[in-house]
Protein backbone atom coordinates (compact mmCIF):
# COMPACT_ATOMS: atom_id res chain seq x y z
CA UNK A 1 0.00 0.00 0.00
CA UNK A 2 3.13 2.41 1.18
CA UNK A 3 4.77 1.79 -2.40
CA UNK A 4 1.46 2.29 -4.54
CA UNK A 5 1.15 5.71 -2.68
CA UNK A 6 4.67 6.53 -3.38
CA UNK A 7 4.39 5.75 -7.16
CA UNK A 8 1.03 7.56 -7.34
CA UNK A 9 2.44 10.79 -5.20
CA UNK A 10 4.99 10.70 -8.08
CA UNK A 11 2.45 10.52 -10.60
CA UNK A 12 4.18 6.95 -12.16
CA UNK A 13 0.48 6.01 -13.40
CA UNK A 14 0.25 8.45 -15.72
CA UNK A 15 2.57 6.22 -17.48
CA UNK A 16 -0.06 4.42 -18.40
CA UNK A 17 -2.10 7.34 -19.00
CA UNK A 18 0.23 8.58 -21.45
CA UNK A 19 0.07 4.99 -23.60
CA UNK A 20 -3.89 5.21 -24.15
CA UNK A 21 -4.52 7.47 -27.07
CA UNK A 22 -7.23 5.75 -28.78
CA UNK A 23 -10.34 7.04 -29.55
CA UNK A 24 -12.42 4.25 -30.49
CA UNK A 25 -14.46 2.81 -27.65
CA UNK A 26 -14.81 -0.23 -28.07
CA UNK A 27 -11.06 -0.90 -28.44
CA UNK A 28 -10.73 1.44 -25.50
CA UNK A 29 -12.56 -0.80 -23.75
CA UNK A 30 -9.86 -4.01 -24.24
CA UNK A 31 -7.16 -1.48 -23.82
CA UNK A 32 -8.45 -0.63 -20.31
CA UNK A 33 -8.91 -4.50 -19.93
CA UNK A 34 -5.80 -5.50 -20.11
CA UNK A 35 -4.20 -3.06 -18.40
CA UNK A 36 -5.88 -3.09 -15.83
CA UNK A 37 -4.99 -6.86 -15.84
CA UNK A 38 -2.12 -6.90 -15.40
CA UNK A 39 -1.78 -3.83 -13.55
CA UNK A 40 -3.43 -5.71 -10.67
CA UNK A 41 -1.04 -8.98 -11.09
CA UNK A 42 1.65 -6.63 -9.71
CA UNK A 43 -0.83 -4.47 -7.35
CA UNK A 44 -3.46 -5.63 -5.04
CA UNK A 45 -6.52 -5.47 -7.40
CA UNK A 46 -8.55 -3.07 -4.89
CA UNK A 47 -5.24 -0.50 -6.02
CA UNK A 48 -5.50 -1.28 -9.62
CA UNK A 49 -9.29 -0.69 -9.47
CA UNK A 50 -8.86 3.06 -7.48
CA UNK A 51 -5.92 3.42 -9.71
CA UNK A 52 -7.76 2.70 -12.70
CA UNK A 53 -10.98 4.50 -11.78
CA UNK A 54 -9.01 7.77 -11.40
CA UNK A 55 -7.34 7.55 -14.83
CA UNK A 56 -11.10 7.18 -16.25
CA UNK A 57 -12.19 10.19 -14.28
CA UNK A 58 -9.55 12.14 -16.35
CA UNK A 59 -9.34 10.15 -19.72
CA UNK A 60 -12.98 9.61 -20.38
CA UNK A 61 -16.32 12.47 -19.82
CA UNK A 62 -18.60 12.01 -17.37
CA UNK A 63 -21.15 9.47 -19.03
CA UNK A 64 -22.96 5.88 -19.02
CA UNK A 65 -19.91 4.64 -21.07
CA UNK A 66 -17.30 5.56 -18.36
CA UNK A 67 -18.91 3.68 -15.56
CA UNK A 68 -19.10 0.74 -18.08
CA UNK A 69 -15.01 1.31 -18.51
CA UNK A 70 -15.57 1.01 -14.79
CA UNK A 71 -17.69 -2.52 -15.00
CA UNK A 72 -14.70 -3.62 -16.92
CA UNK A 73 -11.65 -2.33 -14.60
CA UNK A 74 -13.81 -4.63 -11.89
CA UNK A 75 -13.65 -7.55 -13.67
CA UNK A 76 -10.49 -7.13 -15.30
CA UNK A 77 -9.04 -6.46 -11.79
CA UNK A 78 -10.40 -9.14 -9.92
CA UNK A 79 -9.09 -11.56 -12.61
CA UNK A 80 -5.65 -10.43 -13.09
CA UNK A 81 -5.62 -11.01 -9.20
CA UNK A 82 -6.20 -14.50 -9.41
CA UNK A 83 -3.43 -16.02 -11.38
CA UNK A 84 -0.65 -13.71 -9.72
CA UNK A 85 0.51 -14.40 -6.06
CA UNK A 86 0.99 -10.89 -5.46
CA UNK A 87 -2.09 -9.92 -6.76
CA UNK A 88 -5.41 -10.74 -5.25
CA UNK A 89 -5.74 -10.40 -1.69
CA UNK A 90 -7.61 -13.94 -2.10
CA UNK A 91 -4.68 -15.79 -3.88
CA UNK A 92 -1.86 -13.84 -2.00
CA UNK A 93 -3.79 -15.51 1.36
CA UNK A 94 -3.45 -19.31 -0.08
CA UNK A 95 0.23 -18.20 -1.04
CA UNK A 96 1.25 -17.00 2.57
CA UNK A 97 -0.42 -20.10 4.20
CA UNK A 98 1.14 -22.93 1.97
CA UNK A 99 -1.74 -23.88 0.12
CA UNK A 100 -0.45 -22.92 -3.59
CA UNK A 101 2.96 -22.24 -5.22
CA UNK A 102 3.82 -19.13 -7.10
CA UNK A 103 5.11 -20.99 -10.52
CA UNK A 104 2.28 -23.29 -10.53
CA UNK A 105 -0.23 -21.21 -9.76
CA UNK A 106 0.76 -18.63 -12.33
CA UNK A 107 0.80 -21.35 -14.83
CA UNK A 108 -2.43 -22.96 -13.96
CA UNK A 109 -4.02 -20.00 -13.58
CA UNK A 110 -2.69 -17.42 -15.79
CA UNK A 111 -4.78 -18.79 -19.24
CA UNK A 112 -8.21 -19.10 -17.33
CA UNK A 113 -7.92 -15.69 -15.78
CA UNK A 114 -7.43 -14.61 -19.12
CA UNK A 115 -10.26 -16.06 -21.04
CA UNK A 116 -13.01 -14.89 -17.48
CA UNK A 117 -11.62 -11.56 -18.86
CA UNK A 118 -12.03 -12.29 -22.60
CA UNK A 119 -15.31 -13.57 -22.49
CA UNK A 120 -16.76 -10.35 -20.82
CA UNK A 121 -14.73 -7.84 -23.48
CA UNK A 122 -16.45 -9.82 -26.55
CA UNK A 123 -19.94 -9.50 -25.08
CA UNK A 124 -19.76 -6.08 -23.78
CA UNK A 125 -17.98 -5.35 -27.42
CA UNK A 126 -21.37 -6.52 -29.04
CA UNK A 127 -23.10 -4.06 -26.82
CA UNK A 128 -24.93 -1.00 -27.92
CA UNK A 129 -24.09 0.87 -24.78
CA UNK A 130 -20.33 0.44 -25.81
CA UNK A 131 -20.99 0.96 -29.95
CA UNK A 132 -24.14 3.36 -29.83
CA UNK A 133 -23.59 6.68 -31.93
CA UNK A 134 -23.28 8.68 -28.69
CA UNK A 135 -19.66 7.20 -28.15
CA UNK A 136 -18.41 7.65 -31.27
CA UNK A 137 -17.12 11.64 -30.65
CA UNK A 138 -15.29 9.85 -27.55
CA UNK A 139 -12.61 12.47 -26.14
CA UNK A 140 -9.22 11.82 -24.84
CA UNK A 141 -8.42 14.20 -22.16
CA UNK A 142 -4.70 15.54 -22.02
CA UNK A 143 -2.84 13.75 -18.72
CA UNK A 144 -1.31 16.16 -15.93
CA UNK A 145 2.55 15.98 -16.78
CA UNK A 146 4.17 13.02 -14.41
CA UNK A 147 6.42 14.58 -11.32
CA UNK A 148 10.47 14.80 -11.57
CA UNK A 149 11.91 10.96 -11.97
CA UNK A 150 8.27 9.58 -11.66
CA UNK A 151 9.37 6.93 -14.40
CA UNK A 152 12.27 5.93 -12.46
CA UNK A 153 10.58 5.95 -9.11
CA UNK A 154 7.90 3.15 -10.90
CA UNK A 155 10.19 1.48 -12.20
CA UNK A 156 12.01 0.97 -9.00
CA UNK A 157 8.51 0.03 -7.00
CA UNK A 158 7.69 -2.49 -9.81
CA UNK A 159 10.97 -4.00 -9.05
CA UNK A 160 10.31 -4.03 -5.41
CA UNK A 161 6.87 -5.61 -5.68
CA UNK A 162 7.95 -8.24 -8.41
CA UNK A 163 10.70 -9.18 -6.20
CA UNK A 164 9.05 -10.50 -3.24
CA UNK A 165 7.85 -13.66 -4.95
CA UNK A 166 11.60 -14.01 -5.70
CA UNK A 167 12.10 -13.32 -2.35
CA UNK A 168 10.01 -15.85 -1.23
CA UNK A 169 11.44 -18.74 -3.09
CA UNK A 170 15.09 -17.96 -2.56
CA UNK A 171 15.42 -17.93 0.90
CA UNK A 172 12.32 -19.31 2.16
CA UNK A 173 10.93 -16.42 4.64
CA UNK A 174 7.93 -15.08 4.56
CA UNK A 175 6.56 -12.68 2.08
CA UNK A 176 6.31 -9.45 4.09
CA UNK A 177 9.52 -9.90 4.94
CA UNK A 178 10.48 -9.66 1.35
CA UNK A 179 7.46 -6.74 0.38
CA UNK A 180 8.99 -4.80 4.03
CA UNK A 181 12.78 -5.22 2.48
CA UNK A 182 11.68 -3.76 -0.89
CA UNK A 183 9.99 -0.63 0.83
CA UNK A 184 13.21 -0.14 3.01
CA UNK A 185 15.21 -0.27 -0.54
CA UNK A 186 12.78 2.26 -2.10
CA UNK A 187 13.00 4.43 0.89
CA UNK A 188 16.53 4.64 0.77
CA UNK A 189 16.23 5.16 -3.03
CA UNK A 190 13.61 7.70 -2.78
CA UNK A 191 15.61 10.27 0.12
CA UNK A 192 18.36 9.85 -2.36
CA UNK A 193 17.09 11.63 -5.25
CA UNK A 194 14.98 14.01 -3.13
CA UNK A 195 18.30 14.63 -1.39
CA UNK A 196 18.30 18.48 0.07
CA UNK A 197 14.81 19.06 -2.16
CA UNK A 198 12.87 20.41 1.26
CA UNK A 199 9.98 21.50 -0.86
CA UNK A 200 9.31 18.26 -2.29
CA UNK A 201 9.02 16.18 1.49
CA UNK A 202 5.25 15.01 0.04
CA UNK A 203 7.00 12.77 -2.45
CA UNK A 204 9.01 10.97 0.43
CA UNK A 205 8.09 7.33 2.13
CA UNK A 206 6.98 9.31 5.40
CA UNK A 207 4.01 11.24 3.87
CA UNK A 208 3.11 8.52 1.47
CA UNK A 209 2.86 6.79 5.32
CA UNK A 210 0.00 9.20 6.63
CA UNK A 211 -1.94 8.50 3.35
CA UNK A 212 -2.28 4.72 3.10
CA UNK A 213 -5.58 2.86 4.31
CA UNK A 214 -4.51 1.94 7.70
CA UNK A 215 -8.62 1.18 8.27
CA UNK A 216 -8.28 -1.03 5.17
CA UNK A 217 -5.06 -2.95 6.70
CA UNK A 218 -7.31 -2.98 10.05
CA UNK A 219 -10.45 -4.64 8.28
CA UNK A 220 -8.49 -7.27 7.45
CA UNK A 221 -7.01 -8.40 10.25
CA UNK A 222 -10.04 -8.25 12.19
CA UNK A 223 -11.77 -10.44 9.55
CA UNK A 224 -8.91 -13.11 10.28
CA UNK A 225 -9.02 -12.82 13.77
CA UNK A 226 -12.76 -13.40 13.25
CA UNK A 227 -12.50 -16.66 11.08
CA UNK A 228 -9.78 -17.89 13.56
CA UNK A 229 -12.13 -17.90 16.13
CA UNK A 230 -15.13 -19.93 13.98
CA UNK A 231 -11.86 -22.48 13.66
CA UNK A 232 -11.16 -22.50 17.01
CA UNK A 233 -14.60 -23.30 18.55
CA UNK A 234 -14.82 -26.51 15.72
CA UNK A 235 -17.77 -24.54 13.55
CA UNK A 236 -15.46 -24.19 10.21
CA UNK A 237 -14.72 -28.38 10.75
CA UNK A 238 -18.31 -28.94 10.90
CA UNK A 239 -18.93 -27.04 7.74
CA UNK A 240 -16.16 -28.91 5.66
CA UNK A 241 -18.37 -32.28 7.39
CA UNK A 242 -21.40 -31.14 5.50
CA UNK A 243 -20.12 -29.94 2.51
CA UNK A 244 -17.86 -33.65 2.16
CA UNK A 245 -20.91 -36.13 3.06
CA UNK A 246 -23.61 -33.98 0.67
CA UNK A 247 -20.99 -31.85 -2.18
CA UNK A 248 -19.91 -34.73 -3.79
CA UNK A 249 -16.98 -33.09 -6.00
CA UNK A 250 -14.30 -30.56 -4.67
CA UNK A 251 -14.73 -28.63 -8.04
CA UNK A 252 -18.35 -28.37 -7.18
CA UNK A 253 -17.44 -26.86 -3.32
CA UNK A 254 -14.98 -24.65 -5.18
CA UNK A 255 -17.53 -23.23 -7.62
CA UNK A 256 -20.04 -22.50 -4.92
CA UNK A 257 -17.55 -20.46 -2.36
CA UNK A 258 -16.95 -18.31 -5.92
CA UNK A 259 -20.58 -18.03 -5.89
CA UNK A 260 -21.18 -17.39 -2.61
CA UNK A 261 -18.24 -14.50 -2.70
CA UNK A 262 -20.62 -12.46 -4.39
CA UNK A 263 -22.34 -11.62 -2.02
CA UNK A 264 -20.14 -11.89 0.31
CA UNK A 265 -16.83 -10.76 0.08
CA UNK A 266 -14.11 -12.95 -0.78
CA UNK A 267 -11.85 -12.13 2.08
CA UNK A 268 -13.72 -14.21 4.91
CA UNK A 269 -14.37 -16.80 2.38
CA UNK A 270 -11.34 -17.60 1.84
CA UNK A 271 -10.17 -17.29 5.03
CA UNK A 272 -13.02 -19.63 5.83
CA UNK A 273 -12.23 -22.24 3.83
CA UNK A 274 -8.63 -22.91 4.99
CA UNK A 275 -9.60 -22.82 8.37
CA UNK A 276 -12.24 -25.78 6.75
CA UNK A 277 -9.40 -27.79 4.72
CA UNK A 278 -5.92 -28.07 4.86
CA UNK A 279 -3.32 -29.15 2.96
CA UNK A 280 -3.70 -32.52 4.51
CA UNK A 281 -7.38 -32.48 3.06
CA UNK A 282 -6.15 -31.08 0.00
CA UNK A 283 -1.75 -30.79 -0.62
CA UNK A 284 -0.05 -27.78 -2.00
CA UNK A 285 -0.92 -26.55 -5.83
CA UNK A 286 -4.26 -29.20 -5.93
CA UNK A 287 -7.02 -28.31 -8.37
CA UNK A 288 -8.94 -27.70 -5.43
CA UNK A 289 -6.45 -24.81 -4.18
CA UNK A 290 -5.94 -23.44 -7.27
CA UNK A 291 -10.20 -23.29 -8.35
CA UNK A 292 -10.41 -21.45 -4.76
CA UNK A 293 -7.78 -18.87 -5.86
CA UNK A 294 -9.56 -18.52 -9.82
CA UNK A 295 -13.42 -18.89 -8.43
CA UNK A 296 -13.22 -16.39 -5.53
CA UNK A 297 -11.90 -13.68 -6.67
CA UNK A 298 -13.21 -13.90 -10.37
CA UNK A 299 -16.37 -14.74 -8.69
CA UNK A 300 -16.25 -11.77 -6.37
CA UNK A 301 -16.83 -9.61 -9.87
CA UNK A 302 -20.11 -10.95 -10.15
CA UNK A 303 -22.22 -8.61 -7.81
CA UNK A 304 -20.62 -5.26 -6.90
CA UNK A 305 -20.64 -5.93 -3.13
CA UNK A 306 -18.37 -9.08 -3.82
CA UNK A 307 -15.41 -7.38 -3.58
CA UNK A 308 -12.91 -4.79 -2.21
CA UNK A 309 -12.69 -3.50 -5.83
CA UNK A 310 -16.16 -3.51 -6.93
CA UNK A 311 -17.12 -1.42 -3.44
CA UNK A 312 -14.30 0.98 -4.13
CA UNK A 313 -16.02 1.40 -7.81
CA UNK A 314 -19.42 2.03 -6.13
CA UNK A 315 -18.18 4.49 -4.16
CA UNK A 316 -15.99 6.59 -6.76
CA UNK A 317 -18.72 6.55 -9.44
CA UNK A 318 -21.48 7.00 -7.58
CA UNK A 319 -22.38 3.35 -9.19
CA UNK A 320 -25.71 1.90 -7.35
CA UNK A 321 -26.11 -1.82 -7.07
CA UNK A 322 -28.66 -2.03 -9.22
CA UNK A 323 -27.22 -0.63 -12.38
CA UNK A 324 -24.23 -3.03 -11.99
CA UNK A 325 -26.64 -6.01 -11.55
CA UNK A 326 -27.93 -4.80 -15.21
CA UNK A 327 -25.10 -3.89 -16.55
CA UNK A 328 -22.06 -5.53 -15.64
CA UNK A 329 -23.11 -8.75 -13.53
CA UNK A 330 -24.52 -10.97 -16.44
CA UNK A 331 -21.26 -10.13 -18.53
CA UNK A 332 -19.05 -10.85 -15.59
CA UNK A 333 -21.16 -14.48 -14.47
CA UNK A 334 -20.16 -15.13 -18.15
CA UNK A 335 -16.62 -14.38 -17.56
CA UNK A 336 -17.10 -16.66 -14.39
CA UNK A 337 -18.57 -19.80 -16.18
CA UNK A 338 -15.76 -19.68 -19.26
CA UNK A 339 -12.63 -19.42 -16.76
CA UNK A 340 -13.69 -22.34 -14.74
CA UNK A 341 -14.43 -24.08 -17.98
CA UNK A 342 -11.02 -23.40 -19.30
CA UNK A 343 -9.05 -24.44 -15.88
CA UNK A 344 -10.94 -27.73 -15.86
CA UNK A 345 -10.24 -28.42 -19.74
CA UNK A 346 -6.20 -27.41 -18.97
CA UNK A 347 -6.46 -29.90 -15.65
CA UNK A 348 -8.52 -32.47 -17.45
CA UNK A 349 -5.38 -32.39 -20.42
CA UNK A 350 -2.71 -32.16 -17.91
CA UNK A 351 -1.97 -29.09 -19.46
CA UNK A 352 0.40 -26.91 -16.94
CA UNK A 353 0.61 -29.64 -14.34
CA UNK A 354 3.74 -30.28 -12.31
CA UNK A 355 6.73 -32.59 -13.72
CA UNK A 356 8.44 -34.52 -11.11
CA UNK A 357 11.83 -32.69 -11.83
CA UNK A 358 9.46 -29.54 -10.90
CA UNK A 359 7.86 -30.93 -7.68
CA UNK A 360 11.18 -31.80 -6.20
CA UNK A 361 12.61 -28.11 -7.30
CA UNK A 362 9.66 -26.02 -5.95
CA UNK A 363 9.80 -28.03 -2.52
CA UNK A 364 13.19 -27.67 -2.28
CA UNK A 365 14.35 -31.14 -2.27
Amino acid sequence: MTIVEIVDTHGGFKLVTDNITTQNPRLLLWVIGFITFFLSSVLDSLASTIVMISLLQKLVPLSEYQKILGGVVVIAANAGGAWSPIGAVTTTMLWINGQVSAVQTMKGLFLPSVISLVVPLVLMSLTSGVNGKEQRSLDVFASEPIAPRGQLVFSVSLGALIFVPVFRSLTGLPPYIGMLLGLGMLWIFVDAIHYGESERQKLKVPHALSRIDTQGALFFLGILLSVSSLEVAGILREIANYFDAHVPRCELIASAIGLISAVIDNVPLVAATMGMYDVSSFPQDSEFWQMIALCASTGGSILIIGSAAGVAFMGMEKVDFFWYLRKVSGFALAGYAAGIAAYLALHNLNIFQPTLAEVHFLSGS
